[in-house]
This record gives structure tokens, sequence and C-alpha cells, in this order.
């Protein structure tokens, strides 16, 4: 089976400096003790547990590299400065750009890491050059991604995910390795434990079926008249929604199409 490859609008940051590792590791929701066994899926957020970026973090020529969604990479470089203080420690955008392929066999090569996300979104492969490397991609490969995403229940930065607005175990940043509830402080931390321990979720990220033509991302949920949530991407007959779960036990309806919980 051959590949795919999608060349998706990221940007590479890399963070250098004997404090860098410290640095990093005390701001987002996951430990970074892992990146030297692969990438690290994790997130920095508000004070008040609220999502601002989610991220891969990786380990490149002795420095961490992390790479994040293009239309954020300017704002987060930002957050992470005001947090520098007196950290040694450099902040600056790469040359990288970034590929995903799947699909087949791992790409051959450096700078090749699996996406720890879940196994079958395959590999994250950073390069100055990727279509070099890949050629081109193909005209339904966007269309296959997003196939792909939907049917993992995988959100992405800007559509289902939403800056000061969303919670990352509503978005299910536990089953996909984004959070890790052992490794002590981090910006946001009391909420998301709270969540955690608790209190049961009542809303979050869901697949559904859609029947009929689907409405834009960002659309209205409704069941039996009442607000149940919003439809974001669509692909395939199936959608990533998120939802009030007491709401959403029956048909529901975005615009002309019909869904219901999977």
């Amino acid at each position: 089976m051959s590949n795919s490859v999608r060349y998706p609008e990221r940007t590479v940051v890399r963070l250098s400096g004997v404090d860098a590792h410290r640095f990093l590791q005390d701001l987002v929701t996951n430990d970074l003790g892992g990146v030297t066994d692969g990438a690290v899926y994790s997130a920095l957020l508000t004070p008040q547990g609220k999502y601002l970026f989610d991220f891969f973090v990786l380990e490149l020529g002795g420095d961490l590299h992390v790479d994040v969604a293009a239309d954020r990479a300017d704002a987060l470089t930002r957050r992470l400065g005001l947090y520098r203080l007196r950290a040694q420690v450099t902040i600056e955008i790469t040359p990288l750009a970034v590929a995903e392929v799947w699909g087949g066999a791992a790409p051959e090569g450096e700078g090749v890491f699996a996406d720890p996300r879940a196994p079958a979104l395959g590999w994250r492969v950073y390069d100055p050059d990727p279509p070099a490397r890949f050629g081109p991609p193909t005209e339904a490969s966007e269309a296959l991604r997003d196939a792909l995403r939907v049917a993992h229940g995988i959100p992405e930065s800007g559509i289902e995910l939403r800056p000061d607005e969303t919670f990352i175990l509503e978005a299910e940043f536990e089953r996909l390795n984004g959070v890790d509830f052992r490794k002590g402080c981090y910006v946001g931390q009391e909420i998301v434990a709270r969540m955690k321990h608790k209190t049961e979720l009542r809303k979050g990220l869901a697949r559904v079926s859609v029947e009929g033509p689907p409405p834009p991302p960002g659309t209205e949920i409704r069941a039996d008249g009442k607000p149940a949530g919003t439809l974001f991407t669509v692909a395939e007959g199936v959608g990533l929604a998120h939802l009030r779960f007491d709401r959403a036990g029956g048909e529901m309806q975005a615009g002309e199409a019909t869904l219901r919980r999977i």
C-alpha cells in the first residue's frame, strides 16, 4: 500500500538554551520526558484551564522543536516570551516545514516521528522542503486526511479546538495522549485535575452520523428544539461535534442534516 501525503500549514519553533526543557516542561500539559523516544503531543492553556495552543514537541539536534498551526505560531512565541522571565532559553522560528504521511510504510530518512495521537495517523516529517522529498500531494489528500481525522475523533486547531473556549478533557486529550496527570504543575493544571477527578463530563467531542447535506463547520445542533451542541468537520457521512450529552441520545438536526451520535 502506498503512502498518502499532505503538507499542512504548520510552523516549527525552536527552543534552545540550558533551561529550554525545564522552561517548557513547567508550562505544558504533557510530560516532555518522552521527547527522547519520539514526538509528544501537548497543549498550553490559560490559567483558567482553557485551550490556547496544541502542538507536537520533538527533539532535533539537541534542541526542542514545537510544531504548531501556522496561524497560531506568532501568538505562541509571544506567550512563551511572557513566561520566559530569567530563563536561559532562546525562542525562534525555524525554516522547517511539515509533511503528514500515512497509509504505507514509515518514510525513510531523518526527521520522521510517529504521530503520538493515534497509530492510524502515520508520521510527521520535518524537512526544509517536504515536496522535494515526497513529491506533490494527491488531489484527494486533504479529503482523505479529514476522513481519517474524523474516523479517529481527532480535533484540529481552529476548528474543533477553540482558543479561550475549549476544555481539553472535553476535546479528548486524555485519549489522544495529550495530557499527563502525574507530571505536576503546569499552567491551568488545577482546573484540568478538578475536571478529571471531581466532575463528570456533561459535554464534549463526539462522532455523529450525518444524513443529508452537511452544513458549514460551526453550525448549531438542535435536539427536540433545544440547543444540543455544534457540528464541525464532516467527511464521508461522519462528523465531529461538540455535544451536550444529556440531549444527544436520539435524532438531532444541524441545518438540513439529520445527526445521530455514534
